[in-house]
């Protein structure tokens, strides 16, 4: 079996006085798909910022490569969040007065190295090239989430981590956005999480797990 990019060990996190989530493990080797499930409120945004390092969790261990980054002060955890991880959020987040292109290029700014190679492949592949200068006021949600998926690949991550990645797109365009997250995924040599309530989505994944009262379960894909 491929060595694990991303571990999560007995994750808990409480938030005052309500425990948010009780106990969560999971394991994504290198250039696998995992899809995480569970109901509205079973705490999938929370885990999703507890695996990209965007926060930390009241007890339990999150690696990296290997990495275990509980202790890591935290600018080695952005620099660590920077290097090997993307990120795709439900609401896009591109910053509107950058065009899409300049959008999908900040990663890739923020480590001092362009390839502008990469990201015109990542920009053909995607069906986005016409619209590189565009700005997100202009774009469709399709079209957003496509400069999403560029930004989140602009550095070759080892894990890209995507919330509710199609929950504010139309069926026939969730299906486009798939297929090219995955056919990008692959190409790119990276894991890919996906944390979503669509059940339509199971078939698509390597492998699926269920967060549901605070717990995480293995289910069948």
């Amino acid at each position: 079996m491929a060595e694990s990019v991303l571990e999560a060990e007995s994750i808990r996190v409480v938030r005052g006085e309500q425990e948010i989530i009780s106990d969560a493990s999971l394991s994504v080797p290198a250039n696998t798909q995992l899809l995480v499930q569970g109901p509205s409120g079973a705490g999938k945004t929370t885990l999703f910022n507890m695996l990209g390092l965007l926060d930390v969790p009241t007890s339990g261990t999150v690696r990296i490569k290997g990495e275990d980054t509980a202790a890591l002060p935290e600018r080695k955890r952005a620099r660590l969040r920077r290097e090997t991880i993307g990120f795709i959020f439900q609401d896009f987040q591109l910053i509107g007065d950058l065009t899409a292109w300049e959008n999908a290029a900040l990663p890739q700014d923020h480590t001092g190295e362009r390839d502008e190679d990469w990201l015109r492949t990542l920009f053909e592949e995607l069906e986005i090239a016409d619209r590189a200068d565009q700005y997100p006021a202009t774009l469709s949600g399709g079209e957003k989430q496509r400069v999403a998926i560029a930004r989140a690949l602009a550095n070759r991550p080892a894990i890209v981590l995507a919330d509710e990645p199609t929950g504010q797109l139309d069926p026939e365009t969730t299906t486009q956005v798939l297929d090219l997250l995955f056919r990008l995924q692959e190409t790119a040599d990276t894991a890919l999480v996906v944390i979503s309530h669509d059940m339509q989505l199971r078939p698509r994944f390597d492998s699926v797990v269920r967060l549901e009262g605070g717990t995480m379960h293995e289910t069948d894909s």
